[in-house]
């Protein structure tokens, strides 16, 4: 892979995808708890994790989305996801998103590493605006993006159709100044 970020924290490790972390990614995205406000179903395709990976891998060696593993620096057992991508470098914005296992919700987890993958945008990336697109269901989401800085910035009606469930979108968005302030 031509491009290989690595993010520290003082609890992870947040690196570009290996195959090795299929099973668990896997175990991520069938989960019906995690999935229940993405903007997917859940997996039930086992080949499915291989192919996120590879074209994770592509995007990251393109440098077009960054989508990083998270993984316990204790013991480098992955954990979740989170995401930079739709980046407009000209207006010098992009979107994020993120998915944790299940037991692993409630420690603090999201929050860091959605800290270091803001660092990551706002600093290396030299962005200026980064929003995230919510289920308004999703108080938990809700909860991380404003602990984060974020602000909640609009509504969307009956964005999403996901299994026949329609649902709308919350739009949140931080801005650099306000990060760095």
């Amino acid at each position: 892979m031509a491009y290989d970020k690595t993010l520290v924290t003082p609890r992870l490790t947040l690196r570009a995808p290996h195959s090795s972390d299929a099973a668990e990614l896997f175990a991520l995205h069938s989960d019906v708890d995690v999935m229940r406000y993405f903007s997917e179903p859940p997996w039930t395709d086992a080949a499915r994790p291989a192919f996120q990976i590879e074209e994770d891998q592509a995007k990251f060696a393109r440098e077009e989305a960054f989508r990083f593993a998270i993984t316990l620096t204790a013991n480098g057992r992955f954990i979740g996801n989170c995401t930079l991508f739709a980046l407009h470098r000209q207006n010098r914005r992009g979107e994020v998103g993120y998915a944790l296992q299940r037991r692993h919700w409630g420690h603090g987890y999201m929050h860091e590493a959605m800290g270091a993958l803001l660092t990551y945008a706002f600093t290396e990336h030299d962005l200026n605006r980064l929003q995230a697109d919510i289920d308004p269901r999703n108080q938990g989401s809700a909860n991380c993006l404003e602990r984060l800085g974020f602000l909640r910035e609009g509504l969307l009606r009956e964005r999403w159709i996901v299994g026949g469930d329609v649902s709308d979108s919350l739009v949140y968005g931080l801005l650099r100044r306000e990060w760095e302030g």
